[in-house]
């Protein structure tokens, strides 16, 4: 069983204090009670003060937030672009991005996680995504997810895999392949 341990922040890298998600330290791994073999680990973080979730294996790691550049002419929930070794990493406001009713407020608790994702012809980008914290990083199995609700808006359908149940409460589980459409990692690639 994969167990996730924060690594120790690094000061060293161009002020991004960073974490490796495959060596988590001080988010704690939840496991769930079930029989059922197929189990999956998620990353839990608040946004607008609900819980959502992404599969850990679309994590390339967690960073602090800090050191963004604007970009002009992007979408309003592009908020800009970090440089994270070297690479310009496109930073996107999820809260905006779902639609949510406030873009997220930057604290101390403010996260960026760099996701991988596919993106044109099965090419493969990191973007990162501000959250206002991280949580912890369950085991859902998979009888415990439900598929999207069959209302809403479309864009926020299509950005969610399923709902899963958790001691009784629901985790949105988002799709991270579905965070920026093809034609936005176009556009992003262009930078």
């Amino acid at each position: 069983m994969l167990e996730c341990r924060l690594k120790e922040r690094q000061k060293n890298d161009s002020h991004l204090q960073t974490a490796d998600v495959n060596q988590a330290k001080n988010i704690p791994v939840v496991t769930g009670h079930s029989k059922c073999s197929e189990v999956q680990q998620y990353l839990t973080f608040l946004l607008s003060g609900e819980v959502f979730a992404v599969a850990i294996h679309n994590i390339h790691e967690i960073i602090e937030y800090g050191n963004l550049t604007k970009v002009p002419m992007m979408p309003a929930f592009i908020r800009g672009v970090i440089n994270l070794r070297g690479i310009a990493i496109p930073v996107v406001d999820l809260s905006a991005r779902l639609g949510l009713k406030q873009k997220t407020k930057i604290s101390k608790r403010t996260c960026i996680v760099i996701l991988e994702v596919k993106g044109p012809e099965e090419s493969r980008h990191d973007v990162g995504v501000m959250v206002d914290s991280v949580s912890e990083v369950l085991e859902i199995p998979h009888t415990e997810i439900e598929p999207p609700p069959a209302f809403g808006s479309k864009k926020c359908m299509d950005l969610m895999q399923g709902v899963g149940k958790v001691a009784g409460k629901f985790v949105i589980i988002l799709e991270a392949d579905k965070v920026l459409s093809d034609d936005e990692l176009s556009l992003l690639g262009q930078l």
